[in-house]
């Protein structure tokens, strides 16, 4: 006996929740027929948006020959700034170029905190300088 009256009061609640849920009714069926909303614009990450740019592909070759990616990442920091950050910092001109890829290969302490950055003696002007042009294209 109290199986019958449980089945119709189970059956009301999930009605319930149906209904509570948006199962039925026409309003499911009208937002149907408007237009679906546009899709959000999908982000490209830095990476992307320049791996065809012959300076992005020459100095990325050259980062992942060294030890830069123990303290840096693209767009975020770890040890030392991200290379986004750098970017931002610096506007991309020789000049800057030049600057950067000398303290690249000196080290120094002080422009991004107190972490110091190790000096790479053994890393030609000409190589930092196509590690720094990559790093520079990589502005947000």
């Amino acid at each position: 006996m109290k199986i019958n009256k449980l089945v119709p009061f189970s059956l009301a609640l999930l009605a319930g929740v149906a209904v509570a849920c948006g199962g039925g009714g026409e309003a499911s069926s009208e937002a149907t027929a408007e237009a679906p909303a546009a899709a959000p614009a999908k982000e490209i990450s830095l990476e992307e948006k320049y791996q065809d740019d012959p300076i992005y592909i020459k100095g990325l070759e050259k980062v992942k020959g060294s030890d830069c990616t123990s303290c840096h990442m693209v767009e975020r920091k770890i040890v030392g700034p991200s290379y986004a950050d750098v970017a931002a910092k610096y506007e991309n001109t020789e000049e800057n170029v030049t600057m950067l890829a000398t303290k690249v290969i000196a080290g120094g302490v002080g422009n991004w905190g107190e972490v110091p950055m190790p000096a790479h003696p053994g890393l030609s002007e000409e190589d930092a300088k196509d590690m720094i042009r990559y790093v520079l294209l990589l502005k947000k």
